[in-house]
């Protein structure tokens, strides 16, 4: 709250008017806390594996389905119409290609995901239907997000995965967006366009905020999962420490770069 406080009070100043740079401050902390964990740190090394990676798929799938399908029942309305862009940033009929090549045509039967993610769709599904402005938020930190770190996260995710081809990878493509740079460029003038209250901006900087900690408490479910089913065998300060350096960690914080801005996607934009 103080950091939103804070965003709105620099509004007249060094952070000015825009919105999304005061999304960017307002949420300056919670990208330095994540940063700065040993899980965003030991994520560098580039570890993962296809197990990790499938359950990882399966959170995004769930939370990007919600977003989407909120962001498509509220397209007309006045804060969501000049940040709608299906054709070039959704995500959802990609993620379902990469689950079918993994899991194969019954892959949603197959579907695992931790409480956490079922928390944050519930989050969407709300204020979708409540406060469709907020929606702004999730979808900036989200897709600009995914932009940012998109390519590399793909690069890293392909060799450590050691796939030849594209495919299970598609997450990371984004085929209607020929410049990312200049794209990002438009949907930031495009949100600093919606016209808001004073209230209603002061909830969508709060709702950013709630985003980066939605997404961090998706994946310490995710640990926690992985966590539940590594086995009891080895010796608990053995276990420990292969937890903290755990794959399904690293890139999970990794791809909180791209997802959810938390680590460098946001900041780079």
């Amino acid at each position: 709250m103080e950091n939103v406080r804070s965003a709105r009070a620099d509004a007249g100043g060094d952070v000015g008017s825009d919105l999304s740079e005061q999304i960017k401050a307002a949420t300056k902390a919670n990208h330095v806390r994540a940063e700065n964990t040993e899980l965003m740190l030991s994520y560098q090394k580039g570890r993962i594996s296809l197990t990790q990676y499938k359950l990882l798929l399966c959170s995004l799938y769930e939370i990007y389905k919600a977003l989407e399908e909120e962001l498509d029942r509220n397209a007309a309305h006045p804060a969501v119409a000049p940040i709608y862009f299906p054709q070039e940033l959704a995500r959802v009929e990609s993620l379902e290609r990469d689950l079918q090549h993994f899991f194969g045509s019954d892959w949603r039967r197959k579907l695992i995901v931790p409480a956490a993610t079922h928390r944050y769709q519930q989050r969407l599904r709300q204020i979708g239907k409540e406060n469709p402005e907020l929606l702004v938020a999730h979808a900036y930190t989200r897709y600009l997000g995914d932009l940012s770190g998109g390519q590399v996260l793909g690069k890293i995710t392909q060799k450590s995965l050691g796939l030849s081809s594209k495919e299970g990878l598609l997450f990371f493509s984004f085929p209607g967006v020929s410049s990312p740079n200049r794209f990002k460029q438009l949907y930031r003038s495009r949100m600093n366009s919606v016209e808001l209250t004073e209230g209603q901006r002061a909830a969508v900087l709060e709702e950013a905020v709630s985003a980066f900690e939605l997404n961090i408490q998706v994946f310490d479910d995710l640990q926690k999962m992985l966590n539940a089913t590594a086995g009891t065998a080895a010796p608990p300060r053995s276990n420990a420490a292969g937890l903290l350096s755990s794959p399904i960690v690293q890139f999970a914080v990794g791809a909180c770069v791209a997802l959810a801005t938390v680590g460098m996607g946001m900041y780079v934009l």
